[in-house]
């Protein structure tokens, strides 16, 4: 009996820290790289996405602030690689504004850690992110942003620091797609595109 109990107690607690280390498991709708998650910041969120929530402590967007997109691999199904150049291009669903910034991904596994920057005496990058209202735009509108650990000309955004999982993060602010992620196509959200490799 104690024997069952043990085993019945670790494996518990075993499932819920799996379940609530990496990305959200439910609700996302995939579009390209791109996942929407219409439901995280919605009063009837599943209780994975509050567990990740108290976990991380991280504020969703609310049902009605806006809509969180996530993107761990480019369009070609490849995982975003902090040693490449990727060009970010195109335009956003329609939104008052958005911002998109590239993180490191929540829980990296123990044999990715990384120290921080003042530990490794490294510089932090410059930017980790554009905002709607400062990224650079051709006359139609449309927007390209270049993700690379070197310096690039124009919407350059650096890597993180090290080696390890990254991901890209679009903040969708007072947009009316968040109540319907439906509506949605997939040539409106910005194509991720693998450039150049080491």
């Amino acid at each position: 009996m104690l024997y069952a109990l043990t085993l019945g107690a670790g494996l518990g607690l075993a499932s819920a820290n799996w379940a609530t280390r990496g990305r959200y498991p439910f609700g996302g709708v995939v579009l390209n790289a791109w996942t929407a998650w219409p439901k995280i910041g919605a009063r009837g969120a599943d209780p994975y996405v509050r567990a990740i929530h108290a976990r991380t402590g991280e504020i969703p967007l609310a049902l009605g602030e806006g809509l969180l997109l996530t993107a761990l691999t480019d369009d070609a199904g490849q995982r975003l690689d902090p040693s490449c150049r990727y060009r970010i291009a195109g335009a956003t669903p329609p939104a008052r504004a958005w911002t998109l910034t590239v993180e490191r991904s929540r829980h990296p596994k123990p044999d990715e850690a990384q120290p921080t920057p003042s530990q490794a005496g490294q510089v932090p990058p410059p930017r980790t992110g554009f905002t709607s209202t400062e990224v650079l735009r051709d006359r139609d509108g449309r927007f390209a942003v270049t993700m690379s650990p070197a310096v690039q000309p124009g919407n350059w955004l650096p890597m993180p620091e090290g080696e390890g999982s990254i991901r890209l993060v679009l903040r969708l602010y007072d947009t009316p797609v968040a109540a319907s992620t439906g509506v949605l196509e997939r040539e409106g959200v910005p194509s991720i595109t693998r450039e150049e490799c080491p």
